[in-house]
């Protein structure tokens, strides 16, 4: 099973590239350092054992997330380069996230860094993005490699040595070089396209239908959704608990090496990761207990085929816009019917969970949500 999901990422790597290698022709040519992080972010033999590329678990064609249907119809969480070894969380988008700065308390509310929980703050390199892209290639869980310098070593024997060599000039920060590298690429106009349906319409050259433009307004104002998702990355790159239920299927619940916890595991988010930085406050680290980075909505119903299943929330738990966007207007209404939250505690129940929408006005916003993926093409 292992060699024909790896068979199939190396295939849909292959297929990817060239649809972003298409989509390069219409944003322009990358520079040394965005090209060099493509190579990095396609190479699949940047793993242990090989096979796995960033872009196995972000797929341009899903908008930089999890490319693989069938996975996001279930545990929606991607095996690693180690047959049988899985993460935790759900891939999140790696475009649009350029943006989000060094994590920072900002009064009250915590902003920026990487990751669903926050812990690529970007304190190290100066750039969130840098320290997450660094993130996978260690992580037994993912990309699996001992080291650093083993990533190093299998970058100067690629293919591409020579761009490597003219960005990354000092041996001592070469890591440090690949993580910039990665990062650029994603914060460049081929994966940050801004080419959406909204996009031309806010500059005038196309034109929202009736259902489009009542979910904008409905977005923009009584479902509260602009509150958090602010355009134009719409991410305020915060951190919030949405009281989403477990995810039963997540197959981080039978990895007893790596989360000995078992079906006990509880993703406590930005609040786990405050407590294991071991510097703050219970009161710091448990006013943060259960929450999550809130995603960019550009590209959320980006999709190969119109039956492709995305999966949506930190740990993939809703299938469909339909029933994401449903659960953030019932989620708090009596006779709803949804599961208990996985963590309780800090739910957000002052911009969702009983807005009071009809079912009109939900699949308005859902409407809306799909004039954020790239690749639309104006009337002429």
């Amino acid at each position: 099973m292992h060699s024909k999901i790896i068979f199939a990422r190396a295939l849909a790597a292959a297929a990817l590239l060239l649809l972003v290698v298409a989509g390069a022709s219409a944003q322009g040519t990358l520079s040394p350092n965005e090209e060099l992080g493509k190579k990095l972010f396609f190479d699949t033999n940047l793993s242990a054992p090989s096979g796995l590329a960033c872009a196995g678990c972000h797929g341009a064609e899903v908008g930089y997330t999890g490319p693989d249907a069938a996975i996001n119809a279930g545990g929606a969480v991607y095996e690693g380069a180690m047959a049988g070894r899985f993460g935790n969380r759900k891939a999140p988008s790696a475009a649009y996230a350029g943006d989000s700065p060094i994590l920072h308390r900002d009064g009250t509310t915590w902003v920026g860094g990487m990751f669903w929980d926050g812990r690529a703050t970007g304190g190290t390199l100066g750039d969130p993005l840098a320290e997450q892209a660094q993130g996978p290639f260690l992580n037994p869980l993912e990309q699996n490699n001992y080291s650093a310098q083993v990533v190093i070593d299998k970058v100067l024997a690629s293919n591409y040595k020579q761009l490597f060599l003219q960005v990354c000039a000092d041996s001592n920060k070469y890591y440090d070089c690949i993580g910039r590298a990665i990062a650029a690429y994603e914060r460049s106009a081929e994966v940050n396209q801004f080419t959406s349906k909204y996009d031309y319409w806010v500059k005038g050259q196309a034109k929202l239908t009736v259902q489009e433009e009542s979910g904008r307004a409905l977005f923009m104002g009584t479902a509260k959704c602009v509150n958090c998702h602010m355009p134009p990355n719409f991410t305020d790159f915060t951190y919030d608990n949405l009281g989403v239920p477990r995810n039963p299927l997540n197959p981080f619940y039978n990895e007893p090496e790596w989360n000995p916890a078992g079906a006990a595991w509880v993703d406590t988010g930005l609040g786990g990761f405050l407590k294991a930085a071991g510097y703050y406050s219970a009161t710091d680290y448990m006013a943060e207990w259960g929450k999550h980075k809130v995603p960019t909505l550009r590209n959320v119903d980006l999709r190969p085929t119109r039956n492709f299943v995305k999966a949506y929330s930190h740990n993939g738990y809703f299938k469909s816009l339909e029933k994401i966007v449903h659960f953030y207007n019932t989620r708090d209404v009596s006779g709803a019917g949804w599961p208990l939250p996985e963590v309780a505690d800090n739910i957000n129940t002052a911009e969702m969970g009983n807005l009071g929408l009809n079912h009109g006005e939900e699949l308005a916003i859902v409407a809306f949500l799909r004039t954020l993926s790239d690749g639309y093409m104006p009337k002429k």
